[in-house]
């Protein structure tokens, strides 16, 4: 009996150890994590960028249980704007966001708040060109839910930023805020190689030292240049016309279209049962053009550029009608019946803007203690409507290697786990880049040779249904 009293005793005096300790270790890391010195601030992870994708990034850390512990800062140069009070006038400025995107956006809750303000379904896609009779359309009846959903990109900030708010117990955001300094972040010093932090001298003087920096600050990243990434750019030569359309009367306007001129492609894509958000790619001259002519002139060229039949080849258009009376031989009922794009009737006083188009692609997404999302490590042409979804896909991709990081007890800046997200993101972006690059280059030639190539594979690709369901699907897992 006095052996077992014994035996309990010790075992409860190492109980109590083992939680004493573990409760001063846990105090000791918090202390570690948020305090204050002369030599800074600590931080697990700070994310210099609060866009779309930033924000995203930084809800999605802070609904990870894995990373609870963990100190998160988000850095962003705008101010607070309060809450967002949703306007009666939509912006020109859309995304057509992705399932895979919405199912992201759904796990912290912001795809919530974004149905509850406002967004628009894609059922349907038609794309043609001017030059020939190819098409190629998606529907429902090849997948088993909506292609995409038309959102303003001003709602799908205000949603995220309002997941972000109810988190933030934690993370920290900082308006008004950027870092104006960088230190052991691109390896070049040999004294600095080895620290366990790279270090931010913010605006207002503060320093952070964080394990893990995350670049999310756009196209012109300011990380991306300091870490010293190698970049590849080209200048498109074209800009990108926006705006706000009001159409005739549709019974329902849930297709989303899109016609390729030799200048650039035209997309109408939907915004509610009247509006749809314009996307006209086009030289510079001709964008400077459509900025400045009356709205009624506008419209017309609108109009015009959809439904114009002058620059049909003759030659491409006899060689697809033997193609296409072939397939139809071989395969019975391929043919789709072509549904005619809207018309529009006006549009959105003070919705026209222009932006130059680019791509931008760095040839690294990672360093030690650094890692690159969203516009700062790639940037393509809209043509395909990808570039969003490709930088939440970032986000997932990221969350995912960060847990396994800390589950197998590794360093968040370790080189050898931000490698894999490199990897897996590489895999999926080079691919979609290049086609949409091949694509705009195809597209932007009225050479018959090239006219025949590109209308017999686009009707291929239309007349197999397995070739463009798959199709779809690998775009919409990106």
């Amino acid at each position: 009996m006095a052996l077992r009293t014994t035996f309990t005793s010790k075992y409860l005096k190492l109980i109590t150890r083992r939680f004493i300790f573990n409760e001063l270790s846990k105090k000791a890391f918090f202390s570690a994590s948020t305090s204050k010195n002369s030599d800074g601030e600590y931080a697990d992870v700070v994310i210099s960028g609060g866009g779309m994708v930033g924000a995203a990034m930084a809800c999605a850390l802070a609904n990870n249980k894995v990373l609870k512990n963990k100190r998160i800062i988000l850095l962003e140069v705008g101010r607070d704007t309060g809450d967002y009070v949703l306007p009666e006038k939509y912006s020109n400025r859309t995304c057509a966001l992705s399932p895979s995107t919405v199912r992201l956006l759904s796990s912290f809750g912001a795809w919530q708040e974004i149905e509850a303000m406002r967004c628009h379904s894609v059922s349907r896609m038609q794309v043609w060109e001017s030059c020939a009779d190819s098409m190629i359309t998606f529907n429902n009846q090849d997948m088993s839910e909506s292609l995409a959903y038309i959102v303003e990109n001003d709602v799908i900030l205000a949603a995220i930023m309002r997941s972000l708010k109810r988190m933030s117990d934690k993370v920290e955001v900082r308006y008004k805020t950027r870092a104006t300094a960088f230190s052991n972040i691109d390896g070049k010093d040999p004294s600095e190689v080895k620290l366990p932090y790279v270090g931010l001298t913010l605006n207002d003087g503060t320093v952070l030292k964080a394990k893990l920096l995350i670049g999310a600050d756009g196209m012109n990243s300011v990380v991306r240049k300091e870490a010293g990434f190698h970049t590849i750019k080209r200048d498109y030569g074209q800009s990108a016309v926006v705006a706000t359309l009001i159409l005739g009367d549709t019974t329902s306007n849930d297709t989303a279209w899109q016609r390729f001129l030799p200048t650039g492609p035209i997309a109408l894509l939907p915004m509610s049962n009247t509006l749809s958000s314009l996307v006209w790619t086009t030289t510079p001259e001709n964008a400077k053009h459509l900025l400045q002519i009356p709205d009624d002139s506008f419209v017309d060229a609108v109009n015009d550029a959809l439904w114009h039949e002058r620059e049909k080849n003759a030659l491409a258009g006899q060689v697809l009608d033997f193609f296409k009376n072939v397939f139809h031989t071989i395969f019975p009922g391929s043919e789709s019946s072509r549904q005619l794009p809207p018309t529009v009737m006006n549009i959105e006083e003070g919705s026209r803007a222009s932006f130059p188009l680019s791509l931008i692609h760095s040839s690294q997404y990672v360093k030690p203690r650094v890692a690159l999302i969203g516009d700062a490590g790639h940037r393509l042409h809209p043509l395909a409507g990808q570039g969003v979804n490709l930088g939440f896909g970032d986000v997932q991709c990221l969350n995912e290697i960060l847990t396994k990081s800390v589950q197998n007890g590794a360093d968040l800046g370790s080189l050898t786990h931000l490698l894999e997200y490199e990897t897996e993101r590489q895999r999926h972006n080079v691919p979609v880049m290049l086609t949409i690059d091949a694509l705009q280059r195809l597209y932007s030639t009225d050479v018959t040779p090239l006219v025949m190539l590109r209308s017999l594979g686009l009707h291929t690709v239309h007349s197999i249904p397995l070739l463009k369901v798959q199709m779809h699907i690998i775009i919409n897992t990106l």
